[in-house]
């Protein structure tokens, strides 16, 4: 079957009835817990039921949101969470902002398509429409930069050129199928067959949503390429709108890196490049002075006329090469070391050293009761701490621990 939605894409709302309702479930995209609802038949849609790698539209019966449109054989399925008569008379309105970006990427697949098999002999193997970029998987392990300009200039003087864009229905059988790009048929189609013509460039079999002339596809971008599987190449691009939006979103981070490094856009780059330089000099000048801060805190616990079976110490700033600084100057044979560094609202980081017998017994209590993980080996036990704030809870135990150790531990 073909629907209203494929044979006028540009209606925005239809006056049809509803055929049948059924109690169902529906699983959210993002996983989690199942949705109660209705799944409705209608006598006919103007809602793109998900396919041909076009994801479902979205709009309303009557005031009742549909959350999805399936095809199921020869019917479209919505998916709403309230029920309708059936038999009655429903009025169907279309999200068309949402339509209308997916009937811009989708012909601007099929130009791109087209064009990087005339140029190149690349051929299209599948493609992703996807909610912010979408992707063109191309059956050749490489594309150059050249390449990739080179097409991205062709196919924009095709829209500039107001290439129309018509679509025509075959019968299944009819010999003109055999004739036009397609990657095959579902097994459950019924019915006639789509072609979508661009006027003297492709000719493909598609059941999605187009624009009716290149021109409405305003402009292509070709953001790059990336590795794909087996030999395969992804190229990314943007059509129409969203290289309008991914434009105004450049330009504002651009007045924000302005505003921030006070320079002009062109120097942007050397300025980061600048910053970035200082930073890893701060770090290094700053991991210096931990060490040193680290063998100055040693020295002064081992310079007490009496040294303590216990040192705890609490830094929030530091890392593992920090504490276990401090571990190697002191020692582990007969002092326990409970360190720990980070912000005490957050997580850190926490070392367990001392005597072996002493560190396997106490290593995962303690991580137990700081909410985190770790693992240790011998005389350390270091790893993450989820609660910080329960420090107090751990020096309690070690305590109890070393007044009732024997001597010889």
């Amino acid at each position: 079957m073909v629907f209203r939605c494929q044979r006028d894409s540009w209606a925005r709302q239809f006056a049809t009835r509803v055929v049948s309702c059924q109690a169902a479930e529906l699983r959210p995209e993002g996983g989690g817990e199942p949705v109660r609802g209705f799944q409705v038949v209608l006598e006919d849609t103007i809602l793109f039921p998900e396919g041909g790698g076009q994801p479902d539209d979205r709009g309303l019966i009557g005031d009742v949101p549909v959350l999805r449109v399936t095809r199921r054989g020869p019917e479209a399925v919505h998916f709403v969470p309230a029920a309708l008569e059936p038999g009655a008379e429903v009025l169907l309105s279309l999200d068309w902002e949402r339509r209308f970006d997916h009937m811009q990427q989708h012909s601007g697949q099929h130009l791109i398509t087209a064009i990087a098999e005339q140029m190149f002999g690349f051929k299209t193997t599948s493609w992703e429409l996807g909610r912010q970029r979408s992707l063109i998987e191309l059956d050749t392990p490489s594309m150059t930069a050249e390449q990739v300009k080179a097409l991205e200039r062709s196919v924009n003087e095709k829209i500039r050129d107001r290439v129309p864009v018509t679509v025509r229905e075959l019968a299944a059988d009819d010999p003109e199928t055999e004739r036009v790009r397609s990657r095959g048929l579902p097994d459950d189609h019924v019915g006639p067959v789509r072609v979508v013509d661009i006027e003297g460039i492709d000719s493909n079999m598609c059941c999605g949503t187009h624009v009716s002339n290149l021109s409405d596809l305003q402009v292509i971008k070709l953001l790059g390429v990336e590795k794909g599987k087996k030999n395969k190449t992804n190229l990314i691009f943007l059509v129409g709108n969203r290289v309008l939006k991914s434009v105004e979103q450049s330009h504002s981070t651009e007045k924000a890196l302005t505003s921030l490094l006070k320079n002009g856009p062109g120097e942007h780059v050397e300025a980061v490049k600048r910053l970035q330089s200082s930073v890893k000099l701060l770090q290094k000048n700053n991991l210096n002075l931990l060490r040193d801060i680290a063998v100055l805190i040693a020295r002064d616990f081992k310079s007490k006329p009496a040294p303590r079976q216990l040192f705890v110490l609490h830094r929030k700033e530091g890392d593992s090469e920090f504490m276990n600084i401090i571990a190697n100057e002191i020692g582990t044979e007969e002092t326990l070391l409970f360190l720990t560094v980070g912000d005490e609202k957050e997580a850190g980081l926490f070392l367990l050293a001392g005597p072996v017998e002493a560190v396997e017994n106490l290593g995962p209590r303690v991580a137990e009761l700081l909410g985190g993980k770790g693992a240790g080996k011998r005389d350390r036990f270091q790893g993450k701490a989820a609660k910080m704030s329960r420090r107090g809870e751990v020096e309690a135990l070690l305590q109890e621990f070393i007044s009732h150790r024997s001597p010889e531990v």
